[in-house]
């Protein structure tokens, strides 16, 4: 999605709000001629007479025709969201009266706004970087405490911040290094190269902090996958319904009812968790139960989180302990639960005690004890670094990039090492400089700009 000069000057008009009807709708306007445009349609004070950040009631009308009664709020250039001339016209919620006003512009002149067309022009008119853009959309879509705090800390710029402080300092030593070439000929040296490598390592050590905390950003924005796993019939269903407070999963007496998954997500502590209900972990002739079992086997290696869930009326501590081992194995984070504690085995229970004391006992039928899985399953959840206010990388081209830096800047302490030339040496300079840039937007490409913001709803 690249625009041209001329579209890029043009005045844009979306909706705002969701389709559909509702009590209100906002139709946003963004350029040059936003106000004048709607001037020659509203009926009430004149617009372009009034001071930005104000509000006005009258009517938009088609030559005598009143489509309806509205409110025009009023954000003058360069005080708006995209540095341009704004307009945000509230209507009624029907999508006729909607349709009829957008016609209307457009045969003014206005024209449809792209997707991600308004963060767009934000950007480019420099009210933000390109992290901070991202982050509009990532605030629009958070759907928990924390994946809503993460994308507010960005978009107030406090990733973007911490890039451009190790850039700058970068920016300062590619020069001094570059004017040395200017002077080739003589042995001069206005870059310290001690003091550059101890730069680098420091960027370094910032680099794999942010590279390090993409695993909690990325459970942070798109959520916990969460496996549900035990043999059949051990009530994994039960405990899906009972944490979801709805029928999700079909419960049965008979072993092997589920033989695929069901998923949905559940919000405990601020935090979203993906559970997944599976097919159950158990030998069995049934064909299409086998490959349940199997795709179950292949989710539980890609969890970052199993609840092993077994019926306390019906194991021995021998099968425990197998399964137990094998999870071990796995090498992902896991929790024992004993389900039916309401029609437990006293013995069994004591012997999980003394060889499992980590084990939680719940009743998923009688929804008891489920307040205390809740809580062991968030401790598991390491949320320590972000609540402490630390950059957390949420978003998998910042990581991309931030991977490529770390490479640049590993060929950098080598070629120190290695005593390469200088032309060598501000190569990789600025190859860290361009990879760090790309997270801000210092460097850009019409293709990069148009694969993020073609993301973005129509109307932001």
């Amino acid at each position: 999605m690249s625009f041209s000069i001329s579209e890029k000057s043009d005045t844009i008009i979306a909706l705002a709000t969701p389709q559909g009807v509702g009590a209100i709708a906002v139709i946003r306007l963004s350029g040059p001629d936003a106000i004048s445009l709607t001037n020659e349609v509203f009926k009430g004070k004149d617009l372009t007479k009034q001071a930005s950040h104000t509000i006005h009631f009258g009517t938009i009308r088609d030559g005598e025709k009143i489509i309806d009664e509205v409110l025009v709020s009023l954000f003058v250039a360069p005080k708006s969201f995209t540095k341009e001339n704004v307009v945000e016209i509230s209507t009624h919620g029907s999508s006729y009266i909607v349709n009829q006003v957008i016609k209307l512009f457009i045969r003014k002149g206005a024209r449809p706004a792209k997707p991600g067309e308004f963060t767009q022009r934000a950007f480019l008119n420099g009210q933000f970087d390109l992290a901070q853009a991202e982050a509009v959309a990532d605030l629009i879509h958070s759907d928990s405490e924390t994946s809503h705090q993460a994308a507010m800390n960005q978009m107030r710029g406090g990733f973007s911040g911490e890039i451009q402080q190790l850039r700058s300092k970068l920016i300062h030593f590619a020069s001094m290094i570059e004017l040395e070439l200017d002077f080739g000929e003589e042995d001069v040296e206005f870059a310290s190269r001690d003091d550059l490598r101890d730069l680098v390592e420091k960027l370094l050590r910032v680099v794999e902090v942010l590279i390090g905390s993409f695993d909690l950003g990325n459970v942070i924005k798109n959520g916990v996958p969460t496996v549900i796993a035990g043999k059949p019939n051990a009530g994994k269903s039960t405990l899906l319904n009972a944490l979801l407070n709805e029928e999700k999963a079909i419960v049965s007496e008979i072993a092997g009812t589920t033989r695929d998954f069901i998923e949905d997500e559940i919000n405990i502590g601020g935090i979203i968790f993906r559970f997944i209900d599976t097919a159950g972990l158990r030998e069995t002739t049934d064909v299409i139960e086998a490959m349940g079992v199997s795709r179950t086997q292949e989710k539980m290696k890609t969890a970052s989180l199993i609840l092993y869930l077994f019926d306390l009326t019906d194991t021995d501590m021998v099968e425990i302990s197998r399964d137990v081992n094998k999870l071990e194995n796995l090498g992902v984070p896991f929790l024992k639960v004993g389900n039916k504690i309401d029609r437990h085995n006293p013995q069994l229970i004591s012997d999980l005690k003394h060889k499992h004391p980590d084990t939680i006992f719940i009743s998923a039928g009688e929804k008891e004890n489920l307040d205390a899985l809740k809580d062991r399953i968030l401790e598991l959840v390491n949320l320590d670094k972000f609540r402490t206010g630390n950059t957390i990388v949420t978003n998998i081209r910042h990581y991309d990039s931030l991977v490529k830096t770390r490479q640049s800047l590993l060929d950098v302490l080598n070629g120190l090492d290695i005593q390469i030339t200088n032309d060598f040496l501000a190569m990789d300079i600025r190859r860290s400089l361009h990879y760090l840039g790309e997270i801000t937007g210092e460097i850009t490409t019409d293709d990069l700009l148009a694969n993020i913001f073609s993301k973005f709803c129509i109307g932001k």
